[in-house]
């Protein structure tokens, strides 16, 4: 558990620091520049002193003077290569990497321990549909989840339809959660607008049967998460 907790932490402090220096670039640059005048200008005067001076302390003051110019210069020219490392970085980085919930575990997410199905044989549960479940927080055209259908019984494999295009798009990602739960799962990202098209599968054979609830979350290119789409399911055995 610390090792999942560290492997988290790590990912989602990367993600920080990428959006920083990203976010900040126009202003992280001019300040670079504005020191590496600095440094240049401590460069040459440091260069005059050595041709000026006449005695050996002066000499070395000179020199001093000298290498800590060449050092503030490297330094300076090291941090906007940093910078420019961190911009790539960050506009390459896969989605998933900015995401602030937790990678689909089974193991965690797993709630129950007898199927449904089997404790329907057993005559301990009468299955129940699910005919009135609906849709919340969807919007047509912009963000929506056509297939599953609200209530529908899906197993193995399920391909996603739906839609994710919404003003200054940035990302989306697809999310799962037991029924009464807040606790969501990421099963997958990606940053293709997407129009009443396939947004992605999801492996349903990794949890537990039961009722769940399946959302779509699209954020701008800012961070700014949309009230998301959620579609009650159930997740059947497997055949």
């Amino acid at each position: 558990m610390f090792e999942a907790f560290c492997v988290y932490f790590s990912g989602w402090g990367m993600t920080v620091i990428l959006h920083f220096f990203s976010s900040y670039g126009i202003l992280i640059y001019p300040l670079l520049f504005i020191g590496l005048m600095f440094a240049v200008r401590s460069l040459l005067r440091a260069r005059h002193e050595i041709g000026e001076s006449l005695y050996g302390l002066e000499r070395e003051t000179a020199q001093w003077h000298m290498r800590q110019a060449v050092a503030v210069l490297s330094l300076i020219i090291f941090l906007a290569f940093a910078e420019l490392v961190m911009v790539i970085l960050a506009t390459k980085r896969p989605a998933f990497s900015l995401l602030n919930t937790p990678t689909m575990n089974p193991l965690v997410t797993q709630t129950n321990t007898i199927s449904p199905d089997l404790l329907a044989t057993m005559g301990f549960l009468t299955p129940v549909s699910t005919p009135t479940a609906q849709t919340t927080g969807c919007i047509p055209g912009q963000i929506m989840i056509t297939s599953p259908k609200p209530g529908e019984v899906i197993q193995s494999q399920v391909t996603l339809v739906g839609t994710a295009n919404i003003p200054n798009f940035g990302f989306f990602k697809y999310e799962f959660a037991p029924s009464g739960s807040d606790v969501w799962s990421t099963i997958q990202a990606n940053r293709k607008v997407k129009q009443d098209e396939n947004l992605g599968n999801w492996d349903t054979s990794e949890v537990t049967p039961g009722d769940y609830n399946l959302r779509l979350v699209v954020l701008d290119n800012q961070g700014n998460a949309l009230p998301p789409c959620i579609v009650p399911v159930q997740v059947a055995a497997a055949p």
